[in-house]
């Protein structure tokens, strides 16, 4: 089963395209990313461009693992097999294994923010231009909404 689906035409709105890359511990893989990944794909918050499942041995060997096998590493996002836009090369591979710690397998993923593309439509519709834009790292937002509550 492929669960790719194709990226947006040039002529249609879409949303913001990002990356992430997330890094799990061996012995901590349960595949509940992957089905809340699933979650999202199913109800149109996002479209998987691309998947990639990187491994790094305890020397720093690195390999990329085939999404297909249920019962490896990869396991938890074996239903997204296919998953390939060829946004993701050789080069990508190669800095997720840089940011990587040995002994460790990590999903790289490329998805549009699909929930965005009515907005974006709109927005151009009326004249709109993104001219600017950031990604604000959660731990700042949690700090500075902590900063707001009031002392007891």
């Amino acid at each position: 089963m492929t669960t790719t689906q194709s990226p947006t035409p040039t002529t249609e709105a879409s949303g913001p395209i990002d990356f992430i890359l997330l890094e799990f511990p061996r012995d901590r893989l349960t595949g509940a990313a992957g089905d809340a990944l699933m979650d999202l794909v199913e109800r149109g918050v996002i479209r998987l461009y691309d998947l990639m499942v990187v491994s790094k041995d305890d020397d720093g060997r690195v390999e990329v693992l085939e999404v297909t096998d249920p019962m490896s590493a990869s396991g938890g996002f074996s239903y997204f097999a296919g998953a390939r836009s060829g946004l993701l090369g050789d080069d990508d591979v190669a800095e997720a294994a840089g940011a990587m710690s040995p002994g460790t397998v990590a999903a790289l993923i490329v998805y549009e923010n699909s929930w965005a593309a009515p907005f974006v439509a709109a927005a151009r519709e009326s004249g709109g231009e993104l001219i600017a834009s950031a990604r604000i790292p959660a731990t700042e937002v949690m700090a500075a909404l902590e900063d707001l509550e009031p002392s007891s």
